[in-house]
């Protein structure tokens, strides 16, 4: 394995990970505010999802991911992952020797700044969502806003197949969005990668539940660049 590149490597490329096509929002995102940027994307589809599988295997998982890409000499990782974000990346930033960013605190503030009355829904995988991250994200940036959490898995598979539009994303949207709807939230968090691919849908969806418009916050246009 190679030598991974020193944060002062200026001329190293950025190393961007995530459970499939989801963690592309993030890496496009990059390259439009650094377009001159070298970066190595690595995209798990055969272990895709990861919001369904058990803390262990997302340490696994989020390891070998990691030495992948410092084959590469990378100067940083980008975890674009939420789910790796909300149990991995402690792990990731002790073990590696390169600064390590994640998406969740980034989303968490966006969400605040777009909430005028601080109740936030967050939309994400069932293993980010157990993993309490946005919550303790959330109350860290604004100890008075309130994290709304809720499970919805199957956009994942949706964003994966490219069905994003149409009457069955609307009617799983309409099932994961009624409960936030119904909690009165007044910004919504997409705390997945995949989940701005599906964003169009969502937002329409919320809107004509809420009966006014809700701001919808894509984390992967909210992520950290260096």
């Amino acid at each position: 394995m190679e030598r991974a590149a020193s944060a002062g490597d200026r001329d190293a490329p950025g190393g961007i990970f995530d459970s499939g096509l989801g963690g592309v929002t993030v890496l496009r995102a990059v390259l439009e505010r650094l377009p001159a940027e070298n970066l190595v994307y690595l995209g798990d589809n055969a272990r895709v999802p990861y919001g369904t599988r058990s803390p262990r295997t997302v340490l696994a998982y989020a390891r070998s991911c990691a030495a992948r890409l410092r084959q590469h000499d990378i100067k940083l990782l980008v975890v674009a992952c939420n789910t790796v974000s909300a149990v991995a990346l402690d792990m990731l930033a002790v073990e590696l020797d390169i600064p390590v960013l994640g998406v969740i605190g980034p989303g968490a503030r966006a969400g605040i700044r777009a909430s005028p009355g601080g109740r936030i829904g967050v939309v994400a995988t069932a293993g980010t969502v157990d993993s309490g991250a946005y919550a303790r994200a959330i109350g860290v940036e604004d100890s008075r806003a309130e994290a709304i959490m809720e499970p919805a898995p199957l956009l994942v598979p949706l964003a994966e197949e490219g069905w994003t539009d149409g009457e069955v994303p609307a009617l799983v949207a309409r099932r994961y969005l009624e409960p936030l709807v119904a909690a009165r939230i007044d910004s919504l968090v997409l705390g997945c990668t995949h989940y701005p691919l599906l964003q169009a849908t969502l937002e329409r969806v919320l809107a004509e539940l809420s009966e006014r418009p809700v701001p919808v916050i894509d984390s992967a246009a909210s992520s950290p660049c260096w």
